[in-house]
């Protein structure tokens, strides 16, 4: 199924709202992404029927799938992971693959830069180290490389979810046309 320009559209305001809230408040409420969901899966269903459904429910369990580990291991907020299957519900699993791997990349640029500003370089590698070790050995990591910490450094994940969202649909317009 082709992805609609109208639906793709409607998945960027999404994304940026989202984004927008995420910056501000550093959450996403329910109320946009439960919603987000709705929209995105009743939109794919009229502008592609039951075609429209099984990637529209795909595309939001591919979401929800993916990111499900980084909430458990708490490096991920549940508003994040909410925002990713909504998206999903939009854009379907083939341009949601698209959308999270650039957003991995945005993400990663905004916590460098994060990282660097507040001069933590090391303790962030060490951080690193220890989120691997536990998603390697199924454990829960320590106390302080997870969202609880004050202390830890939190980039908005919203954020780079719009920002790579925003961008996918500035390509496929250009394009002219999304998969």
């Amino acid at each position: 199924m082709v992805l609609k320009p109208v639906v793709l559209g409607l998945a960027v305001i999404l994304a940026v709202v989202a984004g927008w809230t995420d910056w501000r408040s550093r959450r996403i409420p329910n109320w946009l992404t439960v919603s987000g969901l709705l929209v995105g899966i009743a939109a794919n269903v009229v502008a592609g029927g039951w075609g429209g459904l099984k990637t529209s429910l795909l595309g939001a369990g591919l979401g929800l799938l993916v990111l499900l580990p980084f909430v458990f291991i708490r490096s991920l907020g549940a508003g994040d992971w909410k925002l990713a299957g909504a998206l999903g519900a939009f854009v379907g699993p083939g341009a949601l693959v698209d959308v999270l791997m650039g957003s991995v990349f945005v993400a990663g640029i905004m916590a460098l830069g994060l990282v660097i500003y507040k001069r933590r370089v090391k303790e962030t590698l060490r951080n690193i180290g220890r989120l691997l070790a536990s998603m390697f050995t199924f454990h829960m990591p320590d106390a302080e490389v997870s969202l609880d910490n004050p202390r830890s450094l939190k980039i908005p994940y919203g954020v780079a979810l719009a920002v790579a969202t925003l961008l996918y649909g500035v390509w496929n317009w250009k394009m002219g046309g999304a998969r």
